[in-house]
């Protein structure tokens, strides 16, 4: 059982207090060039205790593999209607080899399971795992979900040691955290701040978002690493640092530990993260917006539109209702509601509180895994935020991805996208179907696309 928070951040404050204590009033301890081993008799604290129950669980991980180079030929020499007519020969992508390193931490023991960014790992065919007594193992890929940048992998027959894993939700900004990684290749390395901030979003629009903010120094080759409490728990993945230069300025973020244990569950039992979708278009509802509803300072996801047949219209959600919460607790924008849902599991049933005409109801939800229309397997706008405000299904005739509709000054319109166009290409690659193109997309930040419209065929770059 866990210490009572209280005592962990007694023992914070008196570390505090004490090391300044010892800074100023250890006369004899400064003459030898250390701290006094007590300050009037009161023993001083240490930090090393957590580190070494908590480093033999934070592991190197290294990675080979093969990444497809952009060529410099133009793209329409790709175009499936530019060959028919042109002959155009079939050229492969150039393949060019690429090391990288990251880190991970070990949460089953017994079970050899190693949880670490998506990115970590992302196109390796080779991934070695390093334990902090020098052992090396090689490890295979249990799952990875891009979209929460959580990725486990796995080794067999190691002697490794699990770090407990915490409850994030107890995390309160300004807790005391060590972030445990291998920076610049430097092996276990371990830096000491606090919680500046919780329930960060907006760092990559396209993902799963709800970091923990934190000034122990993160930096490249920190990710996958661990944030832990005084308690020597996890209560996050380092994955991302804000940075101009590359390196650490203060401002880090961690994946909290219960969205790594939602994610890594999902993983462990079917390979991949079945995520649940309710089924609406959301907007953040703005003061003026809320003004308009006559609730100045009401608060939540404007729902635009409501899919048909999916979970949110099964539940008698309405176009103009302001989803408030999720079991209970508090959505106050729309990226909170994408958030929530999408780390629910398919069939999980959800209670959800909305605001309609001057008075809040509740409805009950049973999430799915298709919100969308007939054949689609998640909102345009989770293929790459370009699509967003699109409506995409399977063109009639097999050859593309078919542009329904398109919402006015949504980044689809902005990016040039129209009704009836038809996506045949994308990065040079053919596309034949939603799923190809959904495939073709994943990860990827900018996109050329083939589109055919009418008679002609156009290429539309987007970002």
């Amino acid at each position: 059982m866990s210490k009572p928070r209280n005592a962990s951040r007694a023992a914070a404050c008196t570390l505090a207090v004490l090391l300044t204590a010892g800074v100023a009033g250890g006369t004899a301890a400064r003459a030898e060039g250390h701290l006094p081993l007590d300050v009037s008799g009161t023993p001083m604290p240490s930090l090393a205790p957590i580190v070494k129950r908590a480093s033999p669980a934070v592991v190197n991980i290294s990675t080979r593999g093969t990444v497809a180079e952009k060529s410099g030929r133009n793209p329409l020499f790709d175009d499936p209607f530019f060959k028919r007519f042109f002959d155009a020969p079939e050229m492969a992508p150039r393949q060019r080899q690429f090391q990288s390193a990251g880190s991970g931490v070990v949460v089953d023991a017994k079970e050899g399971f190693i949880i670490t960014n998506a990115h970590v790992i992302e196109n390796a065919n080779e991934i070695t795992v390093t334990t902090n007594d020098g052992h090396d193992y090689k490890a295979t890929v249990v799952g990875s979900d891009v979209g929460a940048d959580i990725a486990l992998i796995k080794v067999k027959d190691a002697k490794l040691a699990a770090l407990p894993i915490g409850d994030s939700a107890l995390a309160e900004v300004g807790d005391f955290v060590l972030a445990i990684g291998n920076p610049f290749g430097l092996q276990h390395t371990v830096t000491y701040g606090i919680i500046s901030a919780v329930g960060r979003s907006g760092i990559n629009p396209d993902g799963y978002e709800d970091f923990i903010q934190t000034d122990a120094s993160i930096n490249p080759g920190n990710s996958g690493g661990a944030l832990i409490n005084l308690h020597g728990e996890l209560v996050g993945i380092n994955s991302a640092i804000l940075s101009r230069s590359g390196g650490n300025i203060g401002i880090g973020f961690a994946i909290p530990s219960n969205m790594v244990r939602s994610i890594m569950d999902q993983l462990v039992k079917y390979g991949e993260v079945k995520r649940g979708l309710l089924g609406v278009s959301i907007l953040t509802l703005t003061p003026d917006l809320a003004e308009n509803l006559g609730a100045k300072d009401l608060q939540g996801a404007l729902v635009q539109q409501v899919v048909e047949g999916s979970a949110a219209e099964k539940a008698g959600l309405k176009a103009g209702d302001v989803i408030t919460a999720v079991n209970g607790q508090t959505v106050k924008a729309g990226p909170e509601l994408r958030n929530r849902i999408g780390m629910m599991r398919v069939g999980e049933t959800v209670d959800i509180t909305y605001y309609r005409d001057g008075k809040t109801h509740h409805a009950n939800a049973t999430v799915s895994a298709k919100g969308a229309a007939p054949g689609e397997e998640s909102p345009a706008g989770e293929l790459h935020r370009a699509f967003e405000g699109a409506d995409l299904g399977d063109a009639s005739n097999g050859g593309g991805v078919l542009i329904r509709s398109v919402e006015a000054e949504s980044p689809a319109a902005q990016a040039g996208l129209r009704q009836n166009d038809v996506i045949t290409a994308v990065n040079r690659q053919k596309v034949g179907s939603l799923k190809d193109l959904r495939a073709i997309v994943k990860g990827q930040q900018t996109l050329l696309l083939i589109v055919r419209r009418g008679d002609a065929v156009i290429v539309v770059p987007v970002r």
